[in-house]
């Protein structure tokens, strides 16, 4: 796991050092081993490397590098687990090597195969830039899922790419304006979708595609994405052919691929471990390490006084169930909140999934034990675990069979009513009609908004909005397209939970998922591998029929059947907990004077990016109580901290106020 950084400069920047290092400087918690560079004065090509040395601890795997035949030189973020399998067909086909790392068995396969051909052939995550000097061409390689994060583009005539952002900023062509636009998406989801990224002119390398720029007169029209591996193929493909077997079949199948991804991401030399929640799917990965382990696999795990926030108690009894050796550090409010002034920079880029706190903190301790760490992400996507496709199943089931008129007018009709209002009648109306206590003011207006949804895919962008109106909260914004309104992406896929595993496969798990994880990790120095992203299980997963993934309401149904054969049902059945911290009740308290203070009016009226009477009035209702704000004030106040982290500042948190 590594960072990296380059340009090219048209022309030909002859102090290439000076530029080059700075950039890579800003990457050194990527990759505190090692650092390299690179410069081609034929084609103006630098590379730049920062080495967290994982595979081949020697010099021998010091980048960038070059293959044997010199015409390919490489700057390499990632692992390819299959190295080995591909050295030795490599060998027989006469290629000699020097050392033993993946970084060189890839370039030998460029020399082989070309880069397209051997990227189809790897297994892996990885993010990299290799240059064909005969050829003149320089590649950008970004793997199929968006484990592995790689951004890119021109600043004046030197073309920039960085694994971060602040890799980028730190040359001196850097000349960075916030794209409103991709300001709009953030506030609407609380993370910003790939391509677009918070600046205007800097794209992220989408997953699963390959960049190409000529070096004879590159301009920027002359940069060519193509895709070498789609999930939209694969999700049809899989419909298309059914898995056909037995569910026993089909569990043996699933869990020999789970086998085998993991044993291939066990391969280190350095300590490795787990991330252990206690759930499903981290637990799985945990207990099929350690039928391939010899000893107790390292587990770690954070816990929470806070009651619904804590799952250590469940990890550790998973934990013992499996005779794994458990760390688990349980912190305070104040541990939590320590972190709140580093997000800014440890994301780089304006993010609000606040599950970022204890990602990071969990990150922290494990990299007190081990170098890499297995998670379990992705199994929700891949098996159906989100409560929100059962949700919005059901409520377009019941919305469908009104015309659109009707439900606009309903929509009307529920909005004209204050959600103070609703809360005032539902409370009075409780006893006479045994109101769910989960029915509120806030929710039927949410519902009005769902209303409003033409299709499933409108519907489901509206289940998953943060602040709606993104148009009034970001003037003179345009929200670009993403997956949710990619209408050729869901065109052959039916029903509405494949349809919405679909667009979260393709942007929430690589926009949101995978960015909280690799940021959280990469700040400790810790590399995070996950295991279900290997393209073979995603492949087989979009084989299985719904009923395989989903039953009865609960997700995950063939996953579970493997974990049975491992840990007792009761170890791991519960409500889904997800992993996040009282937002809401530290606003109101501790965090209140942080809050106020990126909050001001006059802060807010002087940047000129946002609806400031908007966001006052919710700041207004969530403190008083009359409101629940906490996510749509988060995604604000994240933008306001990363805003003052660029221009130098970071809003300590002082307050002594206690929660509320």
């Amino acid at each position: 796991m590594c960072g990296i950084a380059g340009f090219v400069s048209l022309n030909n920047d002859a102090d290439w050092q000076s530029s080059i290092r700075p950039m890579i400087a800003t990457l050194s918690h990527r990759g505190p081993d090692d650092e390299g560079y690179w410069h081609d004065a034929e084609t103006g090509v630098t590379l730049g490397h920062r080495r967290l040395a994982i595979v081949d601890l020697s010099p021998e795997g010091h980048q960038p590098m070059a293959s044997a035949s010199g015409r390919y030189e490489m700057a390499f973020n990632g692992e390819v687990y299959n190295f080995s399998q591909l050295r030795v067909e490599l060998e027989t086909r006469g290629h000699h090597f020097r050392g033993h790392s993946d970084t060189e068995v890839m370039l030998a396969t460029f020399e082989e195969w070309g880069v397209r051909r051997a990227v189809e052939r790897f297994v892996g995550m990885f993010a990299f830039a290799v240059l064909d000097r005969r050829e003149r061409l320089l590649y950008l390689v970004r793997d199929r899922l968006g484990e592995k994060p790689l951004y890119y583009g021109w600043a004046g005539d030197t073309f920039l790419f960085a694994s971060e952002l602040k890799a980028m900023r730190a040359h001196t062509a850097w000349r960075g304006a916030i794209n409103r636009n991709a300001l709009a998406l953030f506030m609407r989801y609380g993370y910003i979708a790939a391509p677009q990224s918070i600046y205007e002119g800097v794209a992220k390398l989408l997953p699963g595609t390959i960049l190409t720029l000529p070096l004879s007169g590159a301009r920027e029209s002359a940069l060519a994405v193509t895709r070498y591996w789609s999930a939209l193929a694969v999700a049809e493909a899989g419909l298309r052919a059914p898995f056909s077997g037995t569910e026993n079949q089909a569990a043996d199948v699933l869990e020999d691929l789970l086998r085998n991804a993991i044993r291939g991401q066990m391969v280190a030399d350095v300590p490795i471990g787990a991330f252990l929640s206690g759930g499903i799917d981290s637990s799985t990965i945990v207990a099929l390490m350690q039928t391939m382990s010899r000893r107790p696999v390292k587990t770690f795990t954070i816990g929470f006084n806070e009651k619904g926030y804590n799952e250590a108690e469940h990890a550790k009894a998973v934990a013992r169930h499996l005779g794994t050796e458990h760390t688990e550090l349980y912190v305070t409010a104040a541990d939590a909140m320590a972190v709140i002034p580093q997000l800014a920079s440890i994301y780089d880029e304006p993010f609000a999934d606040p599950s970022q706190i204890p990602t990071f903190l969990v990150a922290q301790l494990a990299r007190r034990h081990v170098t890499v760490s297995l998670s379990g992400d992705a199994g929700d996507e891949l098996f159906g675990g989100y409560t929100r496709y059962e949700i919005g199943q059901g409520l377009w089931a019941r919305i469908n069979w009104l015309s659109a008129g009707s439900r606009k007018t309903l929509a009307r009709a529920l909005r004209a009513v204050p959600v103070s209002a609703w809360d005032g009648l539902l409370n009075i109306a409780a006893p006479l009609v045994n109101r769910p206590h989960q029915l509120t003011g806030d929710r039927l207006h949410k519902l009005a908004g769902m209303l409003d949804a033409a299709t499933p895919a409108s519907l489901y962008r509206q289940l998953v909005s943060i602040w709606k109106d993104t148009a009034a909260l970001v003037p003179g914004s345009v929200e670009p397209q993403t997956a949710f309104e990619d209408a050729e992406l869901v065109r052959n896929i039916e029903g509405f939970a494949p349809r919405m595993m679909l667009v979260d496969l393709v942007s929430y798990l690589p926009d949101d998922i995978l960015v909280k994880v690799d940021r959280a990790s990469m700040r400790t120095s810790l590399e995070s591998r996950v295991p279900f992203l290997d393209h073979r299980i995603v492949e087989f997963a979009w084989q299985l029929p719904m009923a395989m993934k989903r039953r009865k309401g609960q997700g995950k149904w063939l996953l579970r059947q493997v974990l049975d054969r491992y840990v007792p049902r009761d170890l791991v059945e519960r409500p889904k907990m997800g992993f996040s911290v009282p937002i809401g009740n530290w606003l109101r308290g501790p965090l209140r004077d942080w809050a106020e203070a990126l909050l001001d009016e006059r802060r807010l009226r002087d940047e000129g990016l946002l609806n400031v009477a908007m966001i006052r009035q919710s700041w207004a209702e969530h403190l008083s109580g009359k409101r629940n704000w906490q996510y749509y004030l988060w995604n604000i106040l994240m933008f306001e901290s990363w805003l003052a982290e660029q221009a130098g500042s970071v809003m300590p948190i002082t307050s002594a106020r206690s929660a509320a």
